[in-house]
């Protein structure tokens, strides 16, 4: 397997010459990870993450898992994550320094677990971007709690310095409008305070993966938080701990979309061993991805048979309407494709996403007028009206990234197709290795399916 690290700066996407046919294995989720990471270090024994994701980000987390006084060992080649000396942490005399990046799941949960800690001085930094993310409806939050956090920079972003001395519970208002994670935050950490978290929060919070925490806080020991309309108890009274010492990361969902769109691009079919996010009760919002198109007809029916998730083309290629706002993360994985579809596609519900990695609207928008697409842009959506011969023009196109890795897989599946009936490059991924933070090997992965005889990721 190459690392990202490997990858040259720009690389040309050789399209499938022949319809995809084969089997992908989908790494953990990034969301499950994460979280998992954080109640594992929060468990009253040995905990090991199964099927665990290895990206930048979980190594982020990990690692400031460790600065905070945990034991955490990770085997990439068994896909685990083991975490132990849970009692050891917090326990510093001299401020902790923790880096992360631009893995806002980190910069959140980190931020409330330091906040909860009994004791110690925490300063918590990001990249440059990360240090423009929304913080603020958190950050609010837990000094409405009782946390002391000085914002270093600018107030209500990072980078921050925590001043532990745990947290009072209670009621709170939190505005987790700009990041779900903000909230899942609060909630993971609730029963480590003083009183039941009583969280109220407002409009345009995306709950699925709010639903994801609690049900994960379930499984490692908690009672179910109680939700009524938009407010949120969590018990305080029970310390997280996990039945057995394993622990099973899903497959991601959203990584998924991206080979579940790759039969509408290429034709064929492709088969995903093990892909158990495509069962009923997966803890996560994006499985909706693939179901939404099933519904349109772009692929096949979604037979799932305890063992491998089959995603057939069906030939249809009609453009969609569709409000993404509860699976955000996959949007940019149909738009990508929509040059190839008939007719516009209009993606709705979406304003949140210009506060991720970068303002994914824009840039999205962007990169597909510089393919000579048709785009209407608002705050909340975008329409796109799909230009063959427009397409066919821009072939040499550089499509650039902005160090988002969705926008690198996204595109790559949109230059799988054999636009010229040629099987030769059209289009060109500006600094792929951006897929490290959540997919290293993607690239590795689309070049087993496409064939080693058409494989130039190497050659490069």
């Amino acid at each position: 397997m190459s690392s990202p690290s490997s990858l040259p700066a720009q690389l040309p996407i050789v399209p499938f010459s022949r319809p995809v046919s084969g089997a992908v294995e989908i790494p953990g989720s990034k969301s499950l990870t994460n979280r998992a990471l954080l109640l594992a270090a929060l468990c009253d024994r040995p905990v090991t993450l199964s099927g665990a994701l290895f990206s930048d980000d979980t190594r982020l987390m990990a690692e400031a898992l460790r600065r905070l006084g945990c034991t955490v060992v990770e085997n990439e080649t068994a896909r685990t994550i083991s975490v132990a000396g849970q009692d050891n942490a917090f326990k510093h005399d001299a401020p902790v320094e923790l880096f992360v990046g631009l893995a806002g799941t980190a910069a959140r949960f980190l931020t409330a677990l330091c906040a909860a800690a009994p004791r110690g001085v925490y300063r918590i930094q990001g990249t440059p971007r990360m240090n423009q993310r929304p913080m603020k409806g958190l950050i609010d939050a837990l000094r409405a709690l009782g946390a002391e956090i000085r914002c270093t920079g600018i107030e209500g972003f990072f980078p921050v310095e925590i001043h532990a001395r745990g947290l009072r519970g209670g009621p709170v208002e939190i505005d987790a409008s700009e990041s779900s994670q903000m909230l899942s935050a609060l909630l993971m950490v609730g029963p480590l305070m003083d009183a039941p978290l009583i969280a109220h929060y407002g409009e345009g919070v995306r709950t699925p993966f709010v639903a994801m925490s609690m049900n994960l806080m379930a499984q490692f020991g908690q009672p179910l938080p109680a939700a009524c309309g938009k407010t949120i108890q969590v018990d305080n009274q029970t310390r997280y701990t996990l039945a057995g010492s394993d622990y099973q990361i899903e497959a991601d969902a959203s990584a998924a979309s991206y080979f579940i769109a790759l039969p509408v691009a290429t034709d064929g079919e492709v088969s995903f061993a093990g892909y158990t996010v495509a069962t009923p009760g997966s803890l996560q919002g994006d499985v909706m991805f693939g179901k939404l198109l099933e519904s349109r007809a772009l692929i096949g029916p979604l037979n799932y048979n305890g063992h491998t998730q089959l995603i057939t083309a069906t030939g249809h290629r009609n453009g969609i309407t569709a409000d993404f706002s509860t699976f955000s993360d996959t949007f940019l994985t149909l738009a990508a494709i929509a040059p190839l579809l008939n007719g516009p596609t209009t993606i709705t519900g979406i304003a949140h996403t210009r506060k991720q990695e970068t303002d994914r609207v824009a840039g999205m928008a962007t990169e597909l007028r510089r393919l000579g697409q048709g785009v209407i842009e608002t705050e909340d959506s975008l329409t796109i009206t799909p230009d063959l011969a427009a397409l066919r023009a821009a072939r040499g196109t550089v499509i650039q990234t902005y160090h988002d890795h969705r926008f690198a897989m996204s595109f790559a599946i949109l230059g799988s197709h054999d636009l010229h009936r040629d099987g030769k490059a059209w289009l060109t991924i500006d600094n792929p290795a951006c897929c490290a933070k959540t997919f290293p090997n993607f690239f590795d992965v689309l070049g087993a399916l496409r064939g080693e005889e058409n494989t130039e990721t190497k050659k490069s």
